[in-house]
């Protein structure tokens, strides 16, 4: 048996960068509803927060859902 050392750093690479990107897209999102709670709290706007929120975290939600579908569909 031989092992494809290329392809599986490649796989290795792709994999920890999603990962990281998922990460720190969640962490932005739940910053970003933290923000909203603090703007509410001072009597400000939360539409911005709020936006940045949801963008974040249905972008979280997207990138699952695909890698749910990359598995179950091949």
């Amino acid at each position: 048996m031989k092992v494809d050392w290329t392809a599986l750093g490649t796989v290795f690479g792709v994999s920890l960068g999603v990962v990281l990107g998922l990460v720190v897209l969640f962490s932005t999102g739940l910053r970003a509803l933290s923000a909203r709670e603090d703007a509410r709290e001072r009597g400000g706007s939360v539409a911005l927060p709020t936006v940045a929120a949801s963008a974040c975290l249905v972008a979280c939600v997207t990138v699952v859902l695909f890698g749910i579908y990359l598995i179950v569909a091949h």
